[in-house]
């Protein structure tokens, strides 16, 4: 059983981790070895259990205490931290977690090629810049079928806490790294994909894009996904790289959805599972 500590002092060094460190000095906490991240909820912490990540220690309400008892079994050397809910409150966004938060250790991200070898769907961001739309991605990725997510060194990180909430923890189920930065992409890495047999497909507004219900998309075993970053998507070096691009038809005079939303059709569509 996890250790229970009764906190009596907002300055402890502990609770940095929770009260003071920013997304960005989590991600660098221990550089250049992966640093920390911020689970909440006991079901997002628990679908990070079972993935396998490591949790440092637990912040939980008092009243979280009995309900998660089985929970903190599996982690007895992850110290928990508590008081009354009211007391925690304190700390900013606490009252958003449904009364328990949980600092984790990142792990090393896995090659390109390590997540997309036995993959049929893969999905790729480009300088998706809002953790929200990063979160809501994912969650359309797990459940409409996409085996792995590739995401450009511009892109949110994937383990900001906002971007695990909006996953509803499906970050943890969906295998995603991020692509070398510099010249990497989109040239070489779009050159990648298509080595690993990869059809790759931009999701663009262009005159000669394929409609995203032809039956042709279909019949090809791999396919890669690109969606690009809001208001501008795809860069347009990006869009020359690929073998084609995908347009969902719009009425109303509407001309695009936003990013995640248009994940969602495209994995519906494309993803080849139903």
């Amino acid at each position: 059983m996890s250790e229970i500590r009764k906190i009596e002092n907002f300055a402890e060094p502990e609770l940095d981790v929770y009260a003071r460190l920013s997304e960005p000095q989590l991600l660098h906490y221990y550089e250049p070895q992966p640093g920390l991240f911020l689970a909440e909820s006991p079901r997002v912490i628990e679908r990070a259990l079972d993935a396998g990540y490591e949790p440092v220690s637990f912040l939980a309400g008092s009243a979280e205490l009995a309900a998660n008892e089985a929970l903190f079994a599996h982690c007895p050397d992850a110290p928990v931290y508590t008081a009354e809910t009211k007391v925690l409150e304190q700390l900013t966004g606490f009252a958003l977690t449904r009364g328990m938060l949980c600092a984790m250790h990142r792990r090393t991200l896995p090659a390109m090629e390590e997540i997309c070898r036995n993959a049929r769907r893969v999905a790729i961001l480009e300088n998706v810049v809002n953790p929200t739309n990063v979160g809501a991605i994912f969650r359309s990725a797990a459940a409409l079928g996409i085996d792995a997510v590739l995401l450009t060194s511009g892109c949110s990180n994937p383990l900001y806490r906002r971007a695990i909430r909006v996953s509803m923890g499906n970050v943890f189920q969906v295998p995603w790294t991020v692509l070398p930065g510099g010249s990497y992409w989109p040239e070489q890495g779009i050159a990648a994909l298509q080595e690993l047999g990869f059809y790759t497909v931009a999701m663009a507004l262009k005159e000669d894009s394929v409609p995203m219900d032809d039956p042709s998309l279909k019949t090809h075993e791999k396919l890669a996904i690109l969606l690009g970053t809001e208001g501008d998507g795809l860069a347009s070096d990006t869009i020359a790289e690929t073998d084609a691009t995908v347009l969902i038809p719009m009425t109303h005079g509407v001309d695009s959805l936003n990013v995640a939303a248009a994940s969602a059709v495209a994995f519906w569509e494309l993803a080849g599972r139903r």
